[in-house]
Parts: structure tokens; sequence; C-alpha cells
């Protein structure tokens, strides 16, 4: 397949991954559709190619279309998405507003606590459950995701826990929960682990 431009003949097999994506998703809006599909439509961009893609997607549905989005990006249905289906294995899981997914984890806040390798003790998985507000408790490893409702009364008994217990901690984050703590928590996996 070739291109025209400017006098020039553009073969699409001589484009970088980036520019086919760039190409496809130009091609999927040529005709002005009431509705859109798109698959995968980041994959192989730049940061700013994909924030610019966003703002296009964001644009369209303000216009009153309708856009579909397969994506692995969780940020992305997130940021763009009205209605987000968490599929698994071929089957929807979960149906509903980003909003109402993260709700569903049992909790709006996260604490990340990475314990220091070294350290000769951790906490166990029942005294972290029982803290104040505390909805769930997920270990990988070293690293210990906590969901709670309330972190301001989580964490500091989190942190009277772990110097009773006499944790090395290697570091220590809170966060808002995600559509990415959603599907780990529905499927038990992150995506880089389906490969």
């Amino acid at each position: 397949m070739s291109l025209e431009r400017e006098g020039q003949t553009l073969y699409v097999d001589k484009l970088s991954g980036g520019q086919r994506q760039r190409l496809a998703v130009a091609t999927a809006l040529v005709g002005d559709p009431e509705l859109l599909f798109l698959d995968e439509p980041t994959t192989g961009l730049d940061p700013q190619s994909r924030r610019q893609l966003w703002d296009v997607i964001r644009s369209i549905k303000d216009r009153g279309r309708t856009v579909v989005i397969t994506t692995h990006y969780m940020d992305e249905a997130e940021r763009l998405c009205d209605r987000v289906a968490v599929i698994d294995h071929g089957k929807v899981i979960a149906l509903g507003t980003p909003a109402e997914l993260i709700a569903r984890v049992g909790g709006e806040h996260v604490i990340d606590l990475d314990i220091d390798p070294t350290s000769s003790t951790r906490p166990r998985t029942a005294e972290l459950s029982n803290l104040p507000t505390v909805n769930s408790v997920r270990e990988e490893g070293d690293h210990v995701t906590i969901t709670a409702s309330e972190p301001h009364r989580a964490l500091p008994a989190l942190l009277d826990l772990v110097r009773t217990v006499g944790v090395k901690i290697a570091g220590l984050t809170t966060r808002t929960a995600t559509l990415e703590d959603v599907f780990v928590t529905l499927t038990g996996r992150h995506l880089r682990d389906e490969s």
C-alpha cells in the first residue's frame, strides 16, 4: 500500500509502528463516524502523541458521538471512558463507570508498603486486615497493597504495627485507587503477568 504526499510516494510498510498507528486512527476518523471502534488506539505511540489522541477522542465524544475503545492501559480507560467493562478470559467480570468500579475495590485509597528484603520480620495478613478502615490486603513478595476507606486512620495504625513488629520498611506511599487496582483485584494478576 502506498500514499501520495507532495509528489512523493510513501509506502506504509516503511512507516514506524507509531506512524502506522496514527495512520490507522486517521483512516478511522476520515468519515466522521457516529460510532467509532478503536482497538488499542495508543499502542506504539509516544507520550505526546498518546495525549493528543486522547484529546481527539474527547472532542469526538463532546460532539455526541460514541467511541468504543479496547485497551490494556487502565489509565487510558479511566480518563476517557464513561463506562468500562473488565474482561477476563473472554467474559465480562465487571461493568460500570470508572468511579463505580474503583469503589468496588473496597476503598478509594491505597497504601503501598515495600518491606526491606533484609527485614527478618513482617506483619501478618490478619494483623494488616484488622487495621482501622482497611478493606483489603494483597501481598506480592515484599510488596503489600492495602486498600482503606480512611487512610488518615489506617496509616498511623499501620506505622504502629510495623514499629511493634520490628519490620524494616523500604518504601511507603499512599495514592487513590485506580482501574489497574480494580483489574488486579478482580483477576488476581497484573496485565504483565499474562505473558
